[in-house]
């Protein structure tokens, strides 16, 4: 197997058979169905054979068994049914979290440059709705499928012991039934099943992109044009939804037509049988009443068709947003937590790096040296598009080298784990993410163990001291991806965390980017004097800095080093 090959398929099929649980947890819900489905058509059944009987007067005593028959299933029904739900759904959705850790973990070696491609509402309805659709294939596929056939089997040979032309057209109706109602729902309905995903994401999309740009929207005036896009969004999503539920309405219409048929058959072909005495009045009850009972099960199955057209298509969607190759523009092995940070030695060391995002066809970097010793700073400077941030994602390995080398310590980065590399390297992008949380949370993730006076030592190292006590301390909160914070002081609690994770080397890509100019050498100046001798800084900026900040300047230019 390529070190680039997934363990598993992700195609459609794959997805579907692992989403399917074990056998022996499957049976127990499985058999529950049955059991309870049965127990409806004996109780019809039995109920039809005791009143027509006890019509005719006969000795109490004969009516005995038929009562407690009667008592029976109508208990069993009940009782099967909660052990059919209770199993079936336990079952189900214990396989839904294996599938999900599963499709979480597939995702990780992709993140999170091999997902800049993919819009927020598709891989959030990959991971919530599609797969959340997966649970139906053993609910509302598999298993009323597998008991609905075999109870409408099962009343095909007890109404042949009554009358067997009645069950001839018992199993006539059941079948014109299954292809006139599974067809009439697969013609009607399939296209609008396979485009409500689609549309679930985007009107996800939209609804993101306007409460993520709601400041901007209404400062350019074009918050309403956005909401707009939601409405237009959800009508179609809605206009969807509605054509399904009238297929599956006429479906449900189309199976009753012919329940009523096939009652109303079953007293053509066994009336004449009672007038000539063949059969009693009681077993034409039960021949005549059976098929309603049978098609009220039966019900099951164009749902269940048109259930397995919705967990296909999902299935479907999952394989496309997880392939089954780590692209090679990005680390071959899954992140996985290592031990021990990679050795940082005599330092980090760049030789012809050239390297791509996913999916582009030119490089953005072109045979790039570079060395950055312990301590040291370095200041690394280019326009927009000069291959910065491809820089700093392949410090950090998010992006692997197409050419070159890149060794920490003298190790080339390929022979160690990605996670040893992010422990040794780390980074505060333009735009760190902040939780919705207290300030507390937002740094103790860096280092869990760190205390309330450390965490407030290191705020203050980076200019927040002031800052934190008027905000009431490290129990303020930060809002939604730092919403309550400044661009500056994201960027400080952003290096409060490298700080506190003790990286050996830091990259700060931009961290001016969002500050008033007038306030961003200061923002440097507190940067990188918080910042410990020892620990080796790689500042991007598309700017100079204040002289004496660093040790030295690299420019890029096209994603080459120029003297």
């Amino acid at each position: 197997m390529s070190a680039r090959e997934k363990p598993t398929s992700t195609t459609a099929r794959a997805i579907l058979r692992r989403a399917m649980p074990p056998l022996r947890r499957f049976l127990p819900g499985a058999a529950s169905g049955f059991l309870s489905e049965a127990s409806a058509v004996a109780l019809l059944a039995c109920s039809a054979w005791l009143i027509v009987f006890a019509s005719e007067q006969p000795p109490v005593l004969h009516l005995g068994a038929a009562v407690v028959g009667v008592r029976a299933f109508a208990l069993s029904r009940a009782a099967f049914r909660y052990t059919e739900r209770l199993a079936s759904h336990d079952a189900a959705l214990h396989q839904l979290a294996a599938t999900r850790t599963d499709l979480v973990r597939r995702l990780i070696p992709l993140a999170p440059d091999g997902l800049t491609r993919t819009r927020r509402g598709s891989v959030l309805g990959a991971l919530v709705d599609d797969v959340d659709e997966l649970q139906n294939l053993p609910l509302r596929v598999v298993l009323p499928l597998v008991s609905s056939t075999a109870v409408a089997i099962g009343a095909v040979v007890l109404v042949a012991f009554v009358w067997w032309p009645a069950a001839l057209t018992l199993l006539g109706c059941l079948v014109v039934a299954a292809l006139v109602a599974t067809g009439w729902g697969w013609a009607s309905g399939s296209r609008a099943e396979r485009s409500i995903a689609p549309l679930r994401a985007r009107l996800a999309d939209a609804v993101l992109d306007h409460l993520g740009s709601l400041d901007v929207l209404v400062a350019y005036g074009a918050e309403h044009a956005s909401r707009e896009r939601i409405h237009a969004a959800d009508a179609h999503l809605r206009r969807a939804v509605t054509r399904r539920a009238g297929a599956q309405a006429a479906t449900t219409a189309i199976v009753s037509v012919l329940a009523g048929a096939a009652s109303v058959l079953a007293v053509m072909v066994a009336a004449p049988a009672v007038g000539a005495a063949t059969i009693t009045g009681p077993a034409l009850a039960v021949a005549v009443l059976v098929p309603m009972a049978v098609f009220e099960v039966f019900t099951a199955v164009p749902l269940a068709a048109s259930s397995w057209r919705q967990v296909r298509a999902a299935a479907t969607r999952i394989a496309a947003s997880v392939p089954d190759s780590v692209p090679v523009e990005l680390p071959a092995e899954a992140s996985a937590p290592a031990a021990e940070p990679a050795p940082l030695g005599d330092g980090l060391r760049l030789r012809g790096v050239s390297a791509r995002w996913p999916g582009a066809a030119a490089a953005a970097l072109h045979g790039v040296d570079l060395d950055v010793r312990p301590g040291e700073r370095v200041l690394v400077v280019g326009s927009s598009g000069a291959g910065k941030t491809t820089l700093a994602h392949v410090l950090v390995r998010f992006l692997e080298p197409a050419a070159g080398t890149y060794t920490l310590g003298g190790t080339d980065v390929t022979t160690t784990a990605a996670d040893a590399v992010r422990r040794t390297v780390g980074l505060c992008e333009q735009q760190p993410m902040l939780f919705d949380e207290d300030i507390r949370q937002n740094l103790l993730f860096a280092r869990d163990t760190a205390t309330d006076t450390e965490l407030e030592a290191v705020l203050d190292r980076v200019g927040l001291g002031a800052w934190l006590r008027e905000r009431g301390g490290l129990g303020a909160r930060v809002g939604e991806r730092g919403a309550l914070v400044s661009g500056g002081q994201a960027q400080r609690i952003a290096l409060a965390r490298g700080i506190l994770r003790a990286f050996p080397v830091l990259v700060l890509d931009e961290p001016t980017a969002g500050v008033d100019p007038a306030a961003s050498d200061a923002l440097l100046s507190d940067l990188l004097g918080a910042v410990g001798e020892d620990q080796a800084v790689v500042l991007i900026s598309h700017v100079q800095v204040p002289a004496g900040l660093v040790d030295r300047t690299v420019r890029l230019d096209a994603g080459r080093v120029c003297d």
